[in-house]
């Protein structure tokens, strides 16, 4: 059976990423910090009739990575889902902020990504960075937030030219705001609610993870 692995699995696009692989014959790798969330989408995907494991994981942490890679012995899909998003004007960023952006965004990406490769090459798989629109035009009181995204932009253009005659594939998948908890300890977007949900968005997401360069969403 094949299997997928996703970061930050627990909540919103990440828990309907996981729905949708594991309704498509996938088993499904949840990771992320918190075991509670991570078991409810586990505990859903068995119900519908999936399969799917728990990996607790900290993207930031070089030793919780591997930990978590040495768990497994077979992988098609990654997914870099995990992701942090603080808002506002240059002048109100903490250090604090920049790096918690900075390490889950980009830090987090790229160690998931080097512990996954090995596995990948065996198996022709491939990884999906989910980068958002930030990655594509600066836009304002982000200014950090973007500077994650273009950073994950440049590692995955990259990665396709580092890869290009290897037998796995990365893609970049651009996508605008959804309606989930990833905006429920800010005021950046006044109304979440009133943005599309994620479910449509992974379904779009599983349909065109095909190994091509880019997926847009959203432009």
């Amino acid at each position: 059976m094949r299997k997928a692995l996703i970061s930050g699995a627990g909540t919103g696009l990440g828990r309907a990423l996981a729905l949708q692989y594991a309704q498509n014959d996938y088993n499904v790798i949840l990771t992320g910090r918190t075991e509670k969330k991570l078991l409810l989408v586990q505990k859903e995907i068995k119900e519908k009739g999936g399969e799917a494991e728990v990996i607790i994981c900290d993207v930031t942490e070089p030793s919780s990575v591997q930990e978590a890679f040495k768990q497994l012995d077979h992988l098609d899909v990654l997914l870099n889902n995990a992701g942090i998003g603080i808002f506002g004007d240059l002048s109100s960023y903490t250090s604090d902020d920049i790096d918690v952006m900075m390490n889950t965004n980009v830090k987090g990406t790229i160690l998931m990504t080097q512990s996954a490769a090995p596995l990948l090459k065996r198996s022709n798989g491939r990884v999906l960075n989910i980068i958002s629109t930030a990655g594509l035009r600066g836009k304002r009181n982000e200014t950090v937030y973007c500077a994650s995204k273009f950073a994950v932009r440049g590692f995955t253009e990259s990665l396709q030219k580092e890869w290009e005659k290897e037998s796995l594939k990365a893609t970049a998948v651009y996508m605008g705001g959804m309606n989930t908890p990833f905006w429920d300890e800010s005021d950046h977007v006044s109304n979440p609610v009133s943005l599309k949900g994620p479910e449509g968005v992974a379904q779009k997401i599983f349909n065109e993870d095909d190994g091509r360069s880019e997926i847009f969403v959203d432009r």
